[in-house]
């Protein structure tokens, strides 16, 4: 049921529908709940889904595709089979016009002018000028500002992005059989040989692969930035030794990014106040013997606490333990330690601190920190 539903929001997203991270998941948790009664179900992921009321035909008709009565859908496919037409005595009319010979062609003139000739090659410089702008834009364009349209441009965007981040994870993770080449002892072993570098020395070979810990905001005011870090952070991870992805809003749970779609492990209210500090008390609780020296750190969120305890106390616990702690704020620095932001109180137990509020800034902060 859970990959039938993710292709039916997939198609859903194809026919022009936008559903965001956090109504794909409130669609999941209402078919969770309804069961497999087939009003009910639609009823549920409309509620879920559809924003205006215009998508509704798309959304019904890709519903009755999708979750229809097997003896219904049998029915409908046999109806709309074409007859083949003077085949095995059928009562069709046989097709003439795929035996009428065929009509000699009119010869045309051959002679183009130098204007006509040079018009589409300037159409497609101009169409190349014009994708090039809109990448650079919404590459810029601040993750809040992004409406539905401009998110589904970005998606090829993200894709390029992903690949650039994997190779080069593969490059920096691509050990030689004997470690790197120590330049310094390797001068040092030449002098006695009059300079010649006859016996290279090499480092002693790095120890296996970092585990990684990645905390993800899906609260609505981080619902975008935290689909495209997903996106460009999922498909990396097969770079690390043991990965846990969490998401959290008012306490964390295991995520799971398949096919664009946010999975979750347990139940997880989107619409909770967010409260870090209780889900750092779930993290230590939980994931302790995982937290140790060959385990990074990664945060996206914007530190928006709801006036509640931050308990940075916890955070430091943490940072004391694993090799980095990395924190990426999709907010615009000018909105960072105002309002119920209390990011100050969590920036002194960070190794870094990044903004991350468009695909640009996020492609290097992800590139600066791992």
């Amino acid at each position: 049921m859970k990959a039938r539903l993710l292709d039916f929001i997939d198609q859903l997203r194809e026919a022009g529908v936008r559903a965001s991270v956090a109504e794909s998941l409130d669609a999941m948790a209402a078919a969770a709940a309804l069961g497999v009664e087939r009003e009910a179900l639609r009823a549920g992921l409309a509620a879920a889904l559809i924003k205006d009321q215009a998508d509704r035909p798309t959304f019904d008709a890709l519903f009755d595709r999708f979750f229809a009565i097997p003896g219904q859908a049998r029915g409908r496919r046999e109806r709309s089979r074409p007859v083949a037409a003077g085949i095995g005595g059928g009562h069709g009319e046989p097709a003439a016009a795929s035996h009428r010979p065929e009509q000699p062609r009119e010869p045309g003139i051959s002679g183009k002018s130098e204007g006509e000739r040079k018009r589409p090659r300037a159409r497609r410089d101009d169409a190349a000028a014009e994708r090039i702008s809109r990448r650079r834009e919404l590459l810029s364009l601040p993750f809040e500002a992004m409406d539905a349209r401009a998110a589904d441009e970005a998606q090829e965007l993200v894709e390029e992005i992903s690949r650039r981040f994997r190779r080069r994870l593969s490059r920096r993770w691509q050990r030689a059989p004997a470690g790197r080449l120590d330049f310094r002892r390797t001068i040092r072993a030449s002098l006695g040989s009059g300079g010649v570098p006859i016996d290279p020395k090499f480092r002693a070979r790095r120890p296996g692969k970092l585990d990684l810990v990645a905390l993800c905001d899906l609260s609505h005011s981080t619902a975008t930035a935290a689909e495209f870090f997903l996106a460009l952070l999922a498909p990396a991870t097969a770079f690390f030794r043991r990965v846990l992805l969490l998401g959290y809003v008012d306490r964390a749970v295991e995520i799971s990014f398949e096919r664009g779609h946010v999975i979750p492990h347990q139940p997880l209210d989107l619409a909770a106040r967010s409260d870090f500090g209780q889900v750092l008390r779930q993290l230590w609780a939980r994931c302790e013997p995982m937290l140790g020296r060959n385990t990074v750190m990664l945060i996206l969120g914007d530190a928006r606490n709801n006036r509640r305890p931050p308990r940075a106390d916890i955070l430091a616990r943490i940072h004391a333990r694993v090799r980095r702690t990395l924190w990426l704020n999709p907010e615009p620095r000018t909105r960072w330690n105002t309002g119920d932001s209390v990011l100050a109180s969590y920036a002194k137990h960070c190794d870094h601190l990044l903004a991350a509020c468009s695909l640009r800034e996020l492609e290097r902060a992800l590139q600066a920190t791992l």
